[in-house]
């Protein structure tokens, strides 16, 4: 194939992909009803209407706006409305406060995100073959994948709390799992190479690959499950601080802990609120919507410890990443097994919590201008997560992929695995 032919079948493939990910957003919101996409129930959750429109301002901002020749912004207002966290970029409304704005509609936003959908189209016609442009474009579709896991986790905190539990889509019949105690995956450990391989897409923060020192360890070979960690409820381990760091057991007492978050007790049972609604807690599935304070109690009280992302990244490199993401269409963690053929769980279901800091790689550089606030400006007081979530679509996700949280946080589908040092 001739260079001029490649390119033409590039540039296909990259609108087909915008294409694609832009119509996955709509579809999300489809079993929503107008008043859905306007609540913000706490001030780490967006409404969905503004989730719709930030990622439409990231490409009108940093991709319409210095490359579309003659393009003039649908409305100017939108920049201060819809900008996250850009300084360089401007002014932001307060982020708490997303939830009182009703204007511009919902059928305003879908309005707004027609409009530069037809100009990046346009774009992409006229200077596809740029690669600097192409870059940008890669990099807000990434973007924007990052937001419809953000879309799913947002109003499933604004449903659960709603006392009638609405469902935000009814559940599929998933098949019967019986979890067993596999053995744990050993590991030698010695000097091993992690961060991002290849000229594909990936994030700064995977950047650059460097060598990293591990000692030998061992992994458990699939995630804590539901009913390992209720042993952990039922010892009484949230009024008992021996196994709970400073911060996390001040974190309890504050905001009155008792279990993951989701978690609803009725009559001595347990159920769990999920994208389906409430459902009766399943003991085999993978505990879910835990902080790291609590992740790193159940590690400790378990006698073991959290992995740190390095001997997470390495013990996956020879794992298929296959398991249960956003395009099964579970919505929810499954147990061990029944994800149609992840390996030990190690993609797919929750986020893992790994006991590593979020900070920068040996060598890494802060990317130049309003994009070099994506990640840099966040490398500080959280701690890195790995493997995705049954939200989280499969082609956004990389063995090298560096989600981060606040170590507080639990609204995020997270979960824990177990390492241990050998005796």
């Amino acid at each position: 194939m001739r260079a001029t032919e490649q390119q033409a079948a590039q540039n296909v493939r990259l609108a087909d992909r915008f294409k694609r990910i832009r119509d996955t957003s709509r579809r999300l919101c489809e079993p929503l009803e107008p008043e859905d996409f306007v609540v913000q129930s706490m001030p780490d959750v967006s409404p969905t209407r503004w989730h719709l429109a930030h990622v439409t301002w990231f490409f009108e901002t940093f991709v319409l706006r210095p490359h579309a020749e003659g393009y003039r912004p649908v409305d100017e207002r939108y920049e201060y409305l819809f900008n996250s966290y850009y300084n360089a970029v401007g002014e932001q409304f307060p982020r708490p406060r997303r939830g009182m704005l009703t204007r511009p509609t919902v059928r305003e936003i879908f309005a707004y995100r027609d409009a530069v959908d037809e100009a990046v189209a346009r774009l992409l016609e006229q200077r596809g073959d740029d690669p600097a442009l192409a870059e940008l474009i890669t990099l807000g579709l990434n973007h924007e994948q990052q937001h419809q896991e953000l879309l799913l986790m947002d109003i499933k905190h604004v449903f659960s709390c709603n006392p009638l539990y609405p469902a935000y889509r009814p559940a599929e019949d998933s098949p019967a799992t019986s979890v067993q105690a596999d053995p744990a995956l050993e590991f030698e450990g010695g000097l091993v190479e992690v961060g991002h391989a290849g000229e594909d897409f990936c994030f700064d923060n995977e950047r650059p690959r460097h060598k990293s020192w591990l000692e030998a360890y061992r992994l458990a070979s699939r995630m804590v499950t539901n009913g390992e960690y209720l042993e952990f409820v039922s010892s009484g381990a949230y009024r008992d601080p021996r196994h709970w760091l400073a911060d996390g057991w001040a974190t309890v007492r504050e905001e009155g802990w008792k279990a993951p978050l989701y978690w609803v007790e009725r009559d001595g049972s347990w159920f769990e609120f999920t994208l389906h609604g409430l459902e009766p807690l399943n003991p085999d599935a993978p505990v879910c919507h835990v902080s790291y304070f609590e992740a790193d109690a159940f590690a400790s009280w378990s006698g073991k410890r959290l992995p740190t992302e390095q001997e997470w990244e390495h013990a996956s490199s020879d794992i298929e990443l296959a398991g249960n993401f956003l395009d099964s269409g579970a919505l929810h963690p499954l147990p061990h097994g029944a994800d149609g053929g992840g390996r030990h769980q190690l993609f797919g279901d929750c986020w893992e919590w790994t006991r590593s800091p979020y900070t920068a790689y040996p060598g890494y550089a802060r990317p130049d201008g309003a994009i070099g606030e994506y990640n840099g400006k966040f490398m500080c007081n959280q701690f890195v997560c790995r493997g995705g979530a049954a939200v989280t679509s499969h082609d956004h996700m990389r063995r090298s992929y560096r989600n981060f949280f606040y170590p507080s946080m639990r609204w995020q589908f997270t979960g824990i695995r177990l390492a241990e040092d050998p005796r």
